[in-house]
């Protein structure tokens, strides 16, 4: 096989990177994007020469106007689209915001309507069910200290 054909049939997914933050009741922090009809998480595509964790700490600083430590790396998530091809999703620990921090918030206007804190309870009403499951995957590593990988926003092997 010639190095073309090798680099041809070599993936080259889009990275996204972003952060859970909670509150100190648990909940987590999801902003409303003017350009989607669901609730996301503060991060973003991953650019050229920048690694996840760097690109989650510049979407964080440009989406919310903060700086807060972004901790361990929580979930990695295959999730292929038909429309834009196969994407790799790096998801850290925001850790918990202090109300100090949640009043230096402002959020990016061209991109972002608003933020909540919200329960987990609530977020199948509020975003799209594979993100439900990374940003569930994501709490649930946060409290046992290991790292989840998912495919489509599931454990391989689950059923949905």
């Amino acid at each position: 096989m010639s190095e073309n054909e090798h680099e041809a049939k070599m993936a080259h997914p889009r990275m996204a990177a972003g952060a859970l933050f909670f509150d100190d009741a648990g909940r987590v922090l999801l902003v409303e994007p003017s350009y989607k009809d669901y609730r996301d998480i503060p991060g973003g595509y991953v650019e050229r020469g920048e690694s996840p964790l760097q690109a989650c700490v510049r979407e964080v600083h440009e989406e919310l106007g903060i700086k807060p430590t972004i901790g361990r790396l929580l979930v990695v998530d295959w999730a292929p689209n038909p429309g834009e091809g196969d994407k790799v999703l790096y998801l850290f620990d925001g850790g918990q915001l202090s109300t100090d921090e949640c009043q230096h918030i402002a959020l990016q206007a061209d991109e972002l309507r608003g933020y909540a804190f919200h329960s987990l309870d609530e977020l199948s009403e509020l975003t799209i069910p594979r993100l439900v499951r990374r940003i569930t995957a994501g709490a649930e590593a946060r409290g046992t200290g290991v790292t989840a990988y998912l495919e489509h926003g599931m454990a391989p092997g689950a059923t949905s």
